[in-house]
């Protein structure tokens, strides 16, 4: 089937599919025309690649996933590297919400010695850009 095809059959825009193809997360063959040609299976691995991506899960994560993909909505597989790498990603994860920790509890303690050194003879910040001064 031609891309058009296939995205009428899985509700995903052209672009989109162009995109996952880049990726490496779809396949398709060349007619002898230089057309995209998808086989039957490309459905399925729309349909999973878009179960996942709305699982808050990376193109990058998707494509260490999907060779362990069964079903629409995919069940993993324990394949060993798909579990290597999913351990590596929340490796990461981990110290990256170790760092953001780090991060705010510093912010905290600035924002309470700020408040005790005369925050207060401020007016509080709400966010908004700050009005420009009128000329008297």
């Amino acid at each position: 089937m031609r891309i058009g095809e296939l995205s009428r059959r899985t509700g995903v825009n052209t672009h989109q599919l162009r995109y996952y193809e880049a990726q490496g997360l779809l396949e398709a063959d060349r007619g002898a025309n230089g057309y995209r040609e998808y086989g039957e299976h490309a459905v399925l691995r729309v349909r999973q690649i878009r179960h996942l991506l709305g699982a808050g899960l990376s193109s990058e994560d998707i494509a260490y996933l999907l060779p362990c993909a069964v079903g629409e909505i995919p069940e993993l597989l324990g394949c060993p590297d798909l579990l290597a790498a999913m351990r590596s990603r929340l490796r990461r994860l981990d110290e990256q919400l170790t760092k953001l920790a780090r991060s705010r509890d510093a912010l905290a303690v600035y924002i309470d010695a700020a408040e005790r050194l005369g925050g207060e003879t401020y007016p509080p910040f709400d966010g908004a850009e700050p009005e420009p001064a009128v000329p008297a």
